[in-house]
């Protein structure tokens, strides 16, 4: 029996930002997946809960949960929903993010509407030299994002590549409404939003728009601000090799987004910051509610 190849490469999804910046945010899952180490595997949406969701492997079907038992991983109630606004809706970049560290890369990822977010630009560059997407609140906005179901390992190994520039929220199902491809809602879900506010347009005042091409916003970018022309210019890809490979420049292009007065601040997600996250209680940390991931 002929199979599909469904390897990051094959499908195209092996791209990572934080190793070719001008790739960011990366391509991202387009359909429910299983990203299980090099492979993205289909799921088949059932109208039940995720773990009753099967997986397209190969010549049989199983259920996801069984999937991940039998890789040794926990269960889907055992993991924690995280919206992804950047590049960690990319399989490539989780799958990197991970696997680096020695963590299995095992992953369900399944593109959620969300209610209420926008996704914009941080306003600060990211260690790898772009400029990297962050959500805000957008009142009466619907937009699809990918929701990747952590366990607690592979929850902290992400904190720990957002902190300090992003902070992680928990967004209420009741206000942010969190719809599946089931027609299930969430309850709630986290969010990473960036503690660096986001980037205005300078003719608008209104956010940049954020996720699309690194070279657009980057070339956007210089255009607008001399000092950004002689800082890191005269393209983007003299921007992403030079802040990428000097701190100090970094902080001084970020230092620029400031002093132009592009910058927002986000107040907005302050209500539902994640105490537990920003002191760093990993130890027993617990699904969001014991009926996580949903609430009909």
């Amino acid at each position: 029996m002929t199979t599909k190849d469904r390897s990051l490469e094959a499908l195209g999804l092996d791209d990572v930002p934080a190793k070719k910046p001008l790739t960011y945010p990366g391509r991202p899952t387009t359909e429910p997946s299983l990203l299980t180490g090099g492979e993205l595997l289909q799921l088949d949406v059932r109208p039940l809960r995720l773990g009753e969701w099967y997986v397209e492997e190969q010549e049989a079907q199983q259920r996801l949960d069984e999937a991940l038992a039998d890789l040794g991983q926990v269960g889907t109630g055992r993991r924690h929903p995280v919206i992804a606004v950047g590049s960690n809706a990319s399989p490539g970049q989780v799958a990197h993010k991970l696997t680096r560290l020695g963590i299995p890369a095992t992953v369900p990822m399944v593109p959620v509407r969300v209610q209420g977010i926008g996704v914009g630009c941080s306003g600060h560059i990211s260690p790898a030299g772009y400029v990297a997407g962050t959500p805000y609140v957008a009142r009466g906005a619907e937009t699809t994002l990918v929701v990747t179901w952590l366990d607690s390992t592979q929850l902290k190994a992400v904190d720990d590549t957002e902190f300090p520039d992003y902070r992680r929220a928990i967004l209420p199902g009741d206000t942010f409404a969190m719809t599946m491809p089931s027609g299930e809602r969430l309850g709630a879900a986290y969010i990473y939003f960036s503690a660096h506010g986001v980037l205005a347009d300078p003719v608008t005042g209104q956010p940049r728009p954020g996720g699309g091409d690194q070279s657009e916003l980057l070339a956007s970018l210089l255009a607008d601000s001399a000092r950004l022309r002689d800082l890191l210019g005269p393209d983007p890809a003299t921007w992403v090799r030079r802040a990428g490979g000097d701190r100090s420049l970094r902080e001084r292009g970020t230092r620029i987004f400031g002093e132009e007065g592009w910058v927002l601040p986000q107040t907005d997600f302050l209500p539902y910051v994640d105490e537990s996250a920003e002191l760093r209680l990993y130890d027993d940390l617990p699904p969001l509610d014991d009926s996580l991931p949903y609430r009909v």
